[in-house]
């Protein structure tokens, strides 16, 4: 097929793309987002462009007006390219940023963590080592490598040695450049220590790591001093597979029709972007970044070592691997030190992966005498309870509504979005991130907007908009709807929730729900006897509370046994990436914590069905709600 060339107007951005590829896709090679949260599938209608010069083959949409049509409107991810073109986004389609590096980014970056972290010895997972060598003589002859080995033996107690070939045939010019003085580079593999690189001089004071969180929605990454065990910078991003559907299912089906390649490239480029923006920015050589430390969901790390990901979604949802090896970053494309280490966190399951290995470490969960509780609100929710005994988890698809996806007005954290909601003197108010008008609503926003909402009566505990109790209830596109900014527009539209958003909402809380009450009556733990419940990940430190406990999305505990956590994913892979005996205690908890596969529970579908009342069916398990507006 013939290349072509794509400009993307106003941005003033070109990409070249082969013939056949979706506009949706010209635009991610561009490095821009697009809001689409159906992953091509032309479902949502959120990727219209409108193509200027240039021809497409595309599909025709019910959810284009004709005069959008007339006007040459397209779906992105419906329409392929066929010449070189000129297309104009529209500002609803596009996401604010690629990379976040204001202030606003501080609410996914993790840089000032909610725990204080776990001691572990100091020993990172990849280090450096000045050597003096003696030179050889007659009477001293033993090879340039034994003497390098035996040099890292004496200083680090190493036993246990190997060195790559590449390496080894750089060892007698260096040395002899060098007067014998040199830096080796040493990377932990499991219980071998590799000599990874042999530079000239002492360069023992310059080691860094890049850490990354990787999420199904945002990657975050900090760049770590692995000298003074401190964090240099971070920065985060969108993760551009977004372009493939917000959830982890539908890109696994995307990969089965396109190949992994394509998924894997999305990470790869993302990282690359976020590690050599902080190294940039610090004067930092890549060169001294000896090792990426991944943690992410179980398929996040298919795809970016490119596995197969198709039977982690078919019965028996069987992984490749749990706990891959070190590779060398350079394999998947990661652009560090040629010769720098790839680590990703051991996972438990296929659908509980090594984030919350890390969540569990950076919380402390594995070491409580009491019971405690870890959930990470995301596309998908992970639960896990119990103490320094014994740990069980399981994993609920909540889908992307409470991420501001799947919703009509949703966005995710970012300049514009109503991030909360409140009432004032009566009123319904709101807070918007940048404090600027409104451009739609972030799912911490929409939590807050349903227990208002059900608190004014405005909904029932069925979720259902009562036409009539509100001047603000009214209808849009033929559904019944809450306007809730009528001064703030989002693409022409006002800022509005309907039905439909509030049943997606009341879908992705009971599947949460009912996966915690499930695993508590597995384990017989009382809510009770649960003493701590962390609430962990970028979008769970910020939910209020008290409006997810309303809605029936956290179970009724005291606010003051809620903790919120941050992004423990992030903060659990530093401890990792510095520390052996913290990546030892991971493989522990890997092997401690038992899976509990929720398609196993034959009350699930019940759990769930009784879940999907505000805040549930069963009003007696909210006590502390007894004479608030939901009863």
């Amino acid at each position: 097929m013939p290349w072509y060339k794509v400009a993307f107007e106003p941005l003033g951005i070109t990409a070249e793309v082969e013939g056949g590829n979706s506009l949706l896709e010209a635009a991610g090679k561009a490095g821009i987002t697009i809001n689409s949260v159906c992953g091509g599938d032309g479902i949502c209608g959120r990727c219209k462009m409108m193509v200027k010069e240039g021809q497409v083959a595309s599909e025709v949409s019910p959810l284009l007006t004709r005069e959008e049509i007339r006007r040459g409107m397209v779906l992105a991810c419906q329409s392929y390219v066929q010449s070189d073109l000129v297309v104009e986004i529209p500002e609803e389609t596009r996401a604010r940023e690629k990379i976040w590096i204001d202030r606003e980014a501080q609410r996914f970056r993790a840089f000032h963590p909610g725990l204080q972290p776990r001691e572990f010895s100091r020993s990172p997972l990849v280090f450096k080592v000045h050597l003096q060598l003696t030179a050889p003589s007659l009477h001293n002859q033993t090879d340039d490598c034994r003497r390098i080995e035996w040099m890292v033996e004496k200083l680090t107690g190493l036993t246990s040695m190997q060195m790559g070939l590449k390496v080894m045939r750089q060892i007698p010019e260096i040395l002899r450049r060098h007067d014998f003085s040199v830096t080796a580079t040493i990377g932990r593999r499991r219980d071998i220590g590799e000599i990874m690189d042999i530079e000239g001089g002492d360069t023992s004071g310059r080691n860094y790591f890049a850490v990354v969180d990787v999420g199904t929605s945002t990657i975050v990454a900090h760049l770590v001093d692995a000298i003074a065990l401190s964090t240099v910078d971070a920065q985060a991003c969108f993760n551009s597979q977004s372009l493939y559907g917000r959830e982890v299912t539908s890109r696994i089906m995307a990969a089965e029709r396109r190949g992994v390649e394509p998924l894997q490239s999305c990470l790869v480029e993302d990282i690359n972007r976020l590690v050599s923006g902080m190294a940039s920015r610090n004067r930092i050589s890549l060169r001294d970044i000896t090792a990426v430390v991944c943690a992410g969901n179980t398929t996040m790390m298919h795809f970016l070592l490119g596995l197969p990901v198709s039977n982690i979604r078919r019965e028996p949802f069987v992984a490749v691997t749990l706990e891959p090896p070190p590779f060398r970053a350079a394999e998947v494309g990661i652009k560090i030190n040629p010769r720098g280490l790839l680590y990703t966190l051991p996972g438990i399951s296929s659908w509980v992966g090594g984030d919350l290995t890390a969540g569990i470490l950076a919380a402390g969960l594995d070491e409580m005498e009491e019971i405690g509780m870890l959930i990470d609100i995301g596309t998908n929710g992970e639960i896990i309870v119990g103490n320094r005994e014994w740990l069980v988890a399981c994993s609920a698809s909540a889908g992307p509504a409470l991420e501001g996806a799947s919703v009509g007005c949703g966005m995710v954290c970012e300049a514009g979005a109503i991030e909360s909601v409140f009432l004032r003197d009566g009123k319904i108010g709101y807070k918007v991130i940048g404090d600027q008008p409104p451009a739609g609503i972030c799912g911490s926003g929409i939590i807050d907007l349903i227990a208002v909402l059900l608190e004014r009566k405005i909904i029932d505990r069925a979720g259902r908009l009562m036409e009539g109790s509100d001047p603000r209830v009214s209808s849009r596109d033929g559904q019944v709807c809450f306007l809730l900014g009528p001064e703030g527009r989002w693409g022409g539209r006002e800022v509005y929730i309907t039905q439909e958003d509030i049943d997606n909402v009341l879908t992705a809380k009971a599947a949460i729900f009912a996966a915690t009450k499930i695993l508590l009556e597995r384990v017989e733990v009382r809510l009770s006897e649960v003493k701590r419940l962390f609430l962990a990940g970028g979008f769970g430190s910020y939910i209020n509370r008290e409006n997810a406990i309303k809605i029936g999305l956290l179970p009724d505990l005291p606010l003051s046994r809620i903790e919120y956590v941050g992004n423990t994913s992030i903060l659990g892979a530093k401890l990792a990436a510095l520390s052996e005996e913290a990546f030892l205690k991971l493989r522990e908890i890997r092997k401690k914590t038992t899976y509990y596969d929720l398609l196993g529970s034959p009350d699930y579908v019940e759990q769930f069905r009784q879940a999907m009342f505000l805040p549930h069916t069963n009003i007696e398990l909210f006590p502390s709600l007894a004479g608030w507006g939901a009863r």
